[in-house]
């Protein structure tokens, strides 16, 4: 036995001062009653009934001895050394995406939580703590920790993951433990099922969960056609399934099918709708059915192309060609005003908000801000353009443009697939450029087509002649200039929208936006980083994530999906063995009995009953 605070023992000094007290202290108190012949009658026979009356004193000054040696005790702190009886612990938690299956009225993941504070509780002070948890990556939670609260507290503060979990860092890490202590317990709390373990006790926390999910979902989309396919499948029993599809936020689903599926088996399935006029932001499809696993119920998939439009404003009084080109083969959600309602609009500060600005022969007072810009036949200089208005130059009989010859990616990309031979002008502007652009297009010397940006940093096109005077507003060539130019002009920001915990996704950063948001399914904010082309994110969540790009001022959004990884999926997953390589050892730590409990309760037991002696003699409660 050792003490803590051996000065506490110093408290025993009110042993004998107690004693001393007790000598000298006068027993008897006189008092003056009337005496009667019943009372001295009475008295006597309650002396008879009483024999140990004469030991209550004593009996008190006994437990008040004890009392004073039980509170030095406890103030000595006493730890009783059990040796070899402590041992040092390892835990490895599985925290994969399938330990979120609900077992009971908790998930798995909690169970094996518990599991673990059991064994931290009826372990021996004087043992060590290890844990180590596994998601998308391995995590040492805290290593070597000899405090039981601490330990217990940290554990649950541990969250559960999303993603396949990788064992091998895990198991790695506990063999360092190993090489150091072979002795040392090691856990493997999970619900994947091991069929040999060497060195590891795998606590098995799955049970018999159902669970059903859609999976592979994909759709096509024809005109206002919508056929979407995926699989359904139930992992535990046969089962009859209501696969059900929702478009955007509606509560009621505009399909439902019924699936026959068989235990495992992946069952594929084929919802066909029309959608609205106005298009869909994005799909849902659900299993109706509810299980013990929620995450893998339901599948949302969002609208590429619907991601990818922006606003575009096109300002012209005669707008049929300009808006005919952009429609034809643009992603834009085209708004179309004449010259007089841009203006009102600027006059009264509502003409922004757009990703793309087209001016067809129409000068704006002001260059716009927030957003790319074409001109079509511009005869009024715009400040902060990079460019000035020269003059008007009319051509006899039309000419033919000729396409750049420039071997410069940028001239490739804009004129791919661009036949040079369909360009012929009647009338075209002349400018003078004192930025850098890129000509595209030119006749005699003079930029017919050029691009690049402004002095806002937004990107710039400019037509210099007028579609309602030339022939090249019905050709392929132009169609297909069109399409390379608003590409240029708004590139793909999300390629993909759909992923699974764990995938990495790719935003193609504008190159005149000012910062870059993603928003998890939890509702936590972090910024990405919008100074390279592409910025990539790990998704650890399960759900929509929200990525808001800033452009000019003007936040726009995406919306992208993270589905549970298919190998999370199936509640009985099934690995070969898991080792720790090595002989183990027998050897334990010394352990630590801790009697302070003890002592506080005997401390109270002997106040009480002094209490007691102490009512029965002032009292005589016999």
């Amino acid at each position: 036995m050792t003490f803590l605070y051996p000065l506490g023992l110093l408290g025993l000094i009110g042993i004998p001062i107690l004693i001393i007290i007790y000598i000298i202290k006068n027993k008897y108190t006189e008092q003056t009653i009337a005496s009667t012949y019943l009372w001295i009658l009475s008295e006597k026979f309650l002396k008879r009934k009483n024999p140990i009356k004469k030991l209550v004193g004593l009996i008190s000054l006994i437990l008040q001895i004890l009392t004073v040696a039980a509170l030095s005790l406890a103030m000595a702190h006493p730890i009783i050394i059990l040796p070899d009886a402590a041992h040092e612990y390892c835990f490895i938690l599985d925290a994969s995406g399938s330990m979120n299956m609900v077992s009971g009225e908790v998930t798995r993941f909690e169970k094996g939580k518990e599991k673990i504070a059991e064994i931290i509780e009826e372990s021996l002070d004087g043992s060590y703590y290890s844990l180590v948890c596994v998601s998308d990556y391995t995590t040492v939670v805290y290593e070597r920790v000899e405090d039981k609260e601490f330990a217990i507290e940290e554990l649950a503060t541990v969250e559960e993951g999303y993603s396949v979990g990788d064992m091998d860092d895990a198991i790695a890490k506990a063999q360092e433990y190993f090489n150091l202590n072979p002795s040392i317990k090691t856990y493997l709390v999970t619900d994947k099922v091991y069929e040999e373990s060497v060195n590891v006790e795998v606590i098995d926390v799955s049970g018999d969960e159902v669970n059903y999910a859609v999976t592979e979902l994909a759709y096509e989309l024809k005109g206002s056609n919508l056929t979407v396919t995926g699989k359904a499948v139930s992992y535990t029993k046969d089962m009859e399934l209501t696969v059900e599809l929702y478009l955007d936020d509606a509560q009621t689903p505009v399909v439902t099918q019924i699936v026959q599926t068989p235990k495992l088996a992946l069952t594929p399935f084929t919802l066909d709708t029309v959608i609205p006029e106005e298009g869909f932001e994005h799909l849902t499809v659900k299993i109706a059915e509810q299980d013990d696993f929620v995450l893998d119920n339901s599948c949302t998939l969002f609208n590429v192309k619907n991601e990818n439009s922006y606003q575009t404003l096109l300002v012209s009084d005669a707008p049929f060609y300009v808006s005919s080109a952009i429609k034809a083969v643009g992603n834009a959600k085209l708004t179309v005003w004449s010259a007089k309602e841009y203006a009102d609009a600027y006059e009264s500060g509502n003409a922004d908000g757009f990703g793309l600005y087209i001016f067809d022969s129409v000068s704006p007072n002001e260059l716009p801000k927030d957003g790319a810009v074409w001109f079509f036949n511009l005869n009024g200089n715009v400040e902060k353009s990079g460019f000035t208005v020269q003059s008007e130059v009319e051509v006899e009989g039309g000419a033919k443009v000729e396409m750049s010859t420039s071997s410069a990616t940028l001239v490739k990309k804009l004129t791919e697939n661009v036949i040079a031979n369909d360009f012929y002008i009647s009338h075209y502007v002349k400018y003078g450029t004192y930025r850098n652009f890129t000509t595209l297009f030119s006749y005699k010397g003079n930029p017919i087509v050029f691009t690049g940006n402004n002095d806002y940093g937004n990107r710039e096109v400019v037509f210099a002649f007028d579609l309602r005077k030339t022939n090249t507003s019905v050709g392929a060539a132009f169609t297909t200039l069109v399409k390379n130019l608003l590409d240029y002009s708004f590139p793909t920001v999300i390629e993909k929208v759909s992923y699974s915990v764990g995938d990495k996704l790719e935003v193609n950063v504008l190159a005149n936006s000012t910062g870059l948001k993603i928003t998890t399914p939890s509702n936590e904010e972090e910024y990405m980083n919008s100074n390279v082309a592409i910025s990539e994110y790990v998704l650890e969540e399960v759900g929509v994530y929200k990525i808001t790009m800033t452009v000019g001022g003007t936040d726009r959004h995406f919306f992208v999906y993270s589905s549970v990884p298919e190998e999370e999926r199936a509640p009985d997953a099934t690995a070969a063995k898991i080792e720790l390589v090595g002989e183990a050892g027998g050897g334990g730590l010394d352990g630590k009995f801790d009697t302070l409990i003890i002592l506080f309760i005997s401390v109270a037991l002997l106040f009480i009953a002094d209490w007691g002696v102490y009512c029965y003699d002032k009292y005589q409660l016999r």
